[in-house]
């Protein structure tokens, strides 16, 4: 069991800021594909995974990163600075 967290305009989208997931995926990109495939409001925020940064246990990670031992996935749109 995972935890996913969604930020700003992802957790708008698919309407939850977190959810604990089910999953044999071995990658974070593996992830999205199961939960891209789940509903459209889930589609539609994965959309376009260059809009998109990953957190695996509160470390900037990479979609090909392993979710091996992972207990917690943050979604998130690239921060801006200010």
């Amino acid at each position: 069991m995972i935890d996913v967290v969604y930020f700003a305009w992802v957790r708008e989208r698919i309407g939850l800021p977190r959810e604990q997931v089910e999953t044999s995926a071995a990658t974070v990109a593996d992830l999205i594909t199961e939960l891209s495939a789940r509903e459209d409001r889930y589609a539609m925020a994965f959309a376009d995974l260059s809009s998109l940064r990953v957190a695996l246990d509160q470390e900037l990670a990479e979609f090909d990163s392993p979710l091996a031992g992972i207990r917690e996935v943050a979604i998130f749109p690239p921060m801006t600075g200010g």
